[in-house]
């Protein structure tokens, strides 16, 4: 037994007693450092039902010494296993895994006694906690490596047939660089050279024993755990030259059931993917809220009624049913209507309300995202025009002053699509719906301002590399669109099949309800006279074309409701429209719209 680590304590769920051991210098079969676990350890008397499927081989050895009588009940703490005889295991996973039951990262869950966990002492580690990595295995030069050399030999490897001999673990990224330039030349192309130094430094400096790695093959999600320091091999056919121990899962997990916000990190395209943002939903994957909550038990104290990151990111996402308050509210005519919005909403998370002026489709929108999202923190709204770009929309270059210098240069900046979808991504908020508002959503270039991100709006398990920032982005699970579209302005082109296949649509319309009945409802809420509903049912019947009746909107202020509003209403503002609307036709607005010509029709 190596004495150059203290010893190291681990605590037992649910407030229970400590067990100790200690690391020593020799590796396992895994390439880790071994761990022994003392005599006189308590264990924990069950297992999760998880454990024997997802790390079959620490389930293995704990029953090995179940039945040798290594490991039986203890007379010290009633209840409790304990340990009699010293256990060698391969690394410091497994030797807290046999004693708790379930999955463990060993190399945080043992701590000394002033509680410094055991990556501390480990040489040539990246500071920080525990992080999680996709590392890509299939059809590495046609090969699955997964299959024929990842899972069998318990190992995770990175191609580097050019890089030199005798890379030292924890190389800084500028070093790499420099190293990649001379050892690959022309090779390689510019940007095979910038992702080779990211995959590289991440699997050379980055990655650390105690880290989550996963990999895609057949379909399947495979899972594991880093185990030990790298190692630079030769390797004939240049696909391995880099090795990591990993200590992989039992199963895999069907890539299509997923969770959409992993699915979305793992559709990125390099080698070595940083998979933290997500790492709660790994950790999640073939394990109940109950497991999880009690494998945590011993971080959070013992407390297993707490809710771990791996619960929080589980956290389904919601969209509130609408309840008649909110019909009573909006005087919609059914509260059967704005629950199948809701649905549409729901099923395509893009819907676009449509019709013409004054049928309140902004307001309906701004009003049922708040009460959806669950206040107007979640909510932004964007005014699209002719001029509107993908760099105002997303992100793009614009002129910004230096606060300290006062120069102006271009820096790459935000727009609202940008910011609200790094709202909504951000840990902690991926459970609540945030809306983006598109207002006159067909008044702009959409393929202009959407550009890459057209994309996204079908494909929402998927991620695309930005324009600009070269970021990989997708569209946040959370993030629902709803755009406005005025049909009687004739002057825009008609929006096209792609956006119409990317958006579910919604007719507000005088014809139909809830639109044709606001009106009245809004009077009787008000206690006003029916007259101005009835003037405006008549104009409409006299305006052939649906897209150019008149909305209710324009008669639910009050200025029209003082001395001569209505008047002044109908004069500058409804009948303009329909001079507009019979420009060149010679039609006499006034006789055949007027508010005298509709009184006497009505009477």
């Amino acid at each position: 037994m190596s004495e150059q680590y203290p010893e190291f304590r681990l605590r037992l769920p649910n407030g229970g007693p400590e067990a100790r051991g200690r690391l020593l210098a020799e590796k396992g079969t895994n390439g880790s450092q071994k761990f022994v676990v003392h005599a006189g350890s308590p264990a924990r008397p069950d297992v999760v039902p998880s454990f024997p499927v997802r790390i079959p081989s620490s389930y293995q050895l704990r029953q090995q010494n179940i039945d040798s009588g290594v490991i039986r009940p203890s007379e010290t703490w009633p209840g409790w296993l304990q340990v009699f005889e010293d256990i060698e295991c391969n690394s410091p996973s497994a030797a807290a895994e046999i004693l708790v039951g379930h999955s463990a990262n060993g190399w945080l869950a043992w701590k000394t006694e002033d509680g410094h966990p055991l990556s501390d002492y480990m040489e040539q580690m990246w500071p920080g906690p525990s992080r999680a990595w996709l590392v890509r295995g299939s059809n590495v030069s046609g090969l699955d490596l997964v299959q024929r050399l990842w899972l069998p030999e318990q190992e995770v490897t990175l191609a580097a047939a050019r890089l030199r001999q005798g890379v030292e673990q924890g190389v800084s990224k500028n070093r790499l660089r420099t190293l990649v330039e001379e050892d690959y030349g022309s090779a390689a192309t510019y940007n095979q050279k910038l992702d080779l130094v990211e995959g590289l430094h991440a699997f050379l400096s980055r990655m650390r024993p105690g880290d989550t790695v996963c990999t895609i093959s057949g379909g399947l999600l495979y899972v594991g755990e880093v185990t030990g320091l790298v190692e630079q091999s030769v390797s004939e056919d240049g696909r391995s030259n880099l090795r990591r121990p990993v200590e992989w899962q039992g199963a895999g997990y069907a890539y299509d059931e997923l969770p959409e916000a992993l699915q979305q990190r793992l559709s990125v395209q390099h080698d070595v993917v940083d998979l933290t943002p997500v790492q709660a939903l790994i950790e999640g994957l073939g394990r109940s809220d109950e497991e999880l909550a009690d494998e945590a038990a011993e971080v959070i104290r013992g407390d297993a009624s707490g809710e771990t990151p791996a619960i929080t990111a589980r956290r389904g996402l919601e969209l509130p049913e609408p309840t008649t308050e909110l019909a009573q509210e909006l005087l919609v005519h059914d509260v059967a209507w704005l629950r199948e919005v809701r649905d549409l909403l729901w099923d395509d998370r893009q819907l676009v309300l449509y019709g013409p002026p004054g049928t309140g489709k902004t307001y309906l929108a701004l009003k049922l995202a708040e009460f959806l999202g669950g206040g107007p923190e979640q909510v932004k709204l964007v005014q699209f025009h002719p001029s509107y770009a993908y760099e105002d929309f997303f992100e793009g270059f614009r002129p910004k002053e230096d606060p300290e210098t006062r120069e102006v240069a271009f820096r790459l900046t935000a727009g609202p699509l940008r910011e609200l979808a790094d709202l909504a991504s951000r840990e902690g908020n991926r459970h609540i719906p945030h809306f983006l508002i598109i207002d006159e959503i067909n008044r702009a270039n959409l393929a202009k301002v959407f550009g890459e991100l057209y994309f996204l709006l079908e494909y929402r398990n998927k991620s695309v590399r930005l324009t600009y920032s070269g970021d990989d982005f997708a569209l946040p699970p959370n993030l629902f669109v709803v755009g406005t579209m005025n049909t009687a302005d004739r002057s825009i082109a008609l929006v096209d099949a792609a956006m119409r296949r990317r958006f579910a649509f919604v007719e507000l319309s005088p014809r139909t309800e809830p639109t044709s009945g606001l009106l009245r409802r809004w009077l009787v809420d008000q206690k006003r006279d029916q007259e101005p509903a009835d003037l405006l049912d008549a104009l409409n019947s006299r305006i052939d074309d649906a897209d150019f009746r008149i909305g209710p909107s324009y008669l639910m202020k009050k200025g029209v409701y003082r001395d001569g509003g209505l008047e002044r209403t109908w004069r500058t503002k409804i009948l303009p429209l329909l001079e507009e609307h019979h420009y060149g036709e010679g039609v006499d607005i006034e006789k055949r719209y007027g508010l005298a010509a509709l009184r006497g029709s009505l009477t």
